[in-house]
């Protein structure tokens, strides 16, 4: 059996190469103070960012389950990094967008759609689902780095705007990854144990995966564990070097319809 997809199923999608522009052309202007409205540039920057995130999220998924036996996957599209073929679009792109701007809060949700009948062994069932959240993991690090290696100088006013943005989505990926990994049905951390547990206990939390996403996003609505959550979050990201109130300050500029946060 074959697990190798097609040139065309494998071809990158001009949809997300155009998520990478304006990602890059965004992030551009905020640096270089080029745009009328840095608060609509971060917005841009950061949105493409996110998006561009949950792409590659979702990418791993799909490339883990081709390895893994399913060869389903080039032909329903997964492996060209468009948004539009995942099977739950909703849940995949303009949820977990809604959250970020309702909240600041990053939570990728499920995607794509995997055979799992054609992939056999519980380790690759597994690491399927780990996938996706590792990918957040790696993309958090790519973020971090430069204020580990001090490439971004938050203390210049000049570079603020741009550092605070980076600092933004930074935690956005963080947040991403250690809330995706909770093993909660719906998540990818229940998927990471799922293949372990026993039939019958499979049978009993199957109905629950469908509101796993917000349930998770229901609680963080509490303030003491909103609180408790983003303080540790704060702990992961200042270990790389980001200051504590940075990727808030990035946030306020995301929210560029509430004026810009140094007038205010």
């Amino acid at each position: 059996m074959t697990t190798a997809a097609t040139r065309s199923e494998r071809q990158i999608s001009p949809i997300f190469l155009g998520l990478v522009a304006i990602m890059a052309v965004s992030g551009w202007a905020v640096w270089t103070d080029f745009s009328t409205s840095t608060g609509f540039a971060v917005f841009l920057f950061v949105v493409s960012g996110w998006v561009v995130s949950l792409c590659l999220h979702e990418y791993a998924h799909a490339r883990t389950a081709l390895h893994g036996g399913d060869i389903s996957i080039g032909a329903k599209g997964y492996l060209t990094l468009n948004p539009l073929k995942y099977t739950h679009a909703l849940l995949s792109i303009v949820l977990p967008v809604i959250f970020v701007i309702l909240g600041g809060i990053g939570l990728p949700g499920g995607a794509v759609f995997i055979e799992r009948g054609r992939i056999r062994g519980r380790w690759k069932h597994s690491l399927i689902s780990a996938a996706g959240p590792l990918t957040n993991v790696l993309f958090a690090i790519a973020l971090l780095l430069p204020f580990t290696l001090d490439l971004v100088d938050y203390r210049d006013p000049a570079q603020t705007p741009f550092a605070s943005a980076l600092a933004f989505l930074a935690m956005l990926q963080v947040t991403a990854a250690i809330l995706n990994l909770l093993p909660v049905p719906g998540l990818d951390g229940y998927g990471v144990i799922e293949p372990w547990l026993s039939y019958r206990t499979r049978r009993q939390l199957e109905p629950f995966g469908q509101f796993g996403l917000l349930a998770v996003f229901g609680v963080l609505w509490i303030p003491e564990v909103n609180s408790a959550f983003f303080g540790f979050i704060d702990s992961v990201t200042a270990a790389f070097g980001i200051p504590d109130g940075l990727s808030g300050l990035g946030y306020a500029f995301f929210q560029f319809w509430k004026g810009d946060p140094f007038s205010q």
